[in-house]
């Protein structure tokens, strides 16, 4: 049984939350008590020491962060509850750091808790967190980090360190430029969702380009292209216009 705490500073969203889990994850999450100021939060969870905190984002004039960045150290797991928009939701998948969109849905809830059942240890939630700290931060793709979910945990790479991503069904091989790829379970239309924004371009259903590190383009019905490291990678005939937008921008 997962020992959880809430912290909100609306009685909705508390009511809400607290409904949902006693429907979707009354077996896997016992609520210890619920807080809607970042003081009573701090005292609560020193108190408590609960397994796992539901954390809104902004709570009055103090944010998550506030209450994360008061502690030495972070002995518990959080799920973030926000209602931001879509620059501050790529931040969280960015830091591969789990996040409940308000209004809650009661199946992304119960995927959540289950994730976190699978999973984690309390550093690795505390690197997703300073992560997730500094990408928000960010403003530039080229200095943002993205951690992703390997076989042996999670790895956290540099946007502008990746070269290109290739489909294979439900798994993407990432490949870098220092020569090495790794291979991680997410579609590749996951990564061109997170990534689109920061000069990668889909040139192909199989392929996601950093468009940074394109070489040369040859003419052809679609064309190819070559990457940095040599790479030579069909254009679909429906992206070229696109792409050559892209590359001349």
């Amino acid at each position: 049984m997962i020992n959880a705490i809430i912290v909100d500073d609306e009685a909705h969203c508390v009511n809400r939350l607290s409904g949902l889990l006693e429907e979707h994850c009354k077996t896997s999450v016992r609520i210890l008590d619920t807080f809607d100021t970042v003081d009573k939060a701090i005292d609560g969870s020193l108190r408590l020491r609960p397994d796992l905190v539901f954390l809104d984002m902004q709570i009055h004039n103090k944010t998550g962060f506030d209450m994360l960045k008061s502690f030495d150290e972070i002995n518990f797991d959080v799920i973030f509850t926000t209602a931001y928009e879509k620059y501050a939701v790529q931040a969280f998948k960015f830091s591969a750091i789990d996040y409940l969109l308000k209004p809650i849905d009661g199946t992304e809830l119960k995927n959540a808790v289950d994730k976190l059942q699978e999973r984690l240890s309390t550093l690795e939630t505390a690197k997703k967190i300073d992560m997730l700290f500094n990408n928000m931060k960010t403003t530039q793709g080229a200095h943002k980090r993205i951690g992703v979910h390997t076989i042996n945990g999670i790895t956290y790479l540099a946007v502008n360190d990746i070269l290109r991503c290739e489909s294979d069904i439900n798994y993407t091989t990432i490949y870098l430029r220092d020569h090495k790829k790794m291979v991680v379970a997410k579609t590749l239309k996951e990564f061109d969702e997170l990534l689109s924004e920061y000069n990668f371009f889909r040139i192909h259903n199989s392929h996601l380009i950093n468009l940074s590190f394109v070489k040369q383009y040859y003419k052809g019905k679609g064309g190819y292209i070559v990457m940095e490291d040599g790479t030579e990678i069909a254009v679909s005939t429906r992206r070229k216009d696109e792409l050559l937008q892209r590359l001349s921008s």
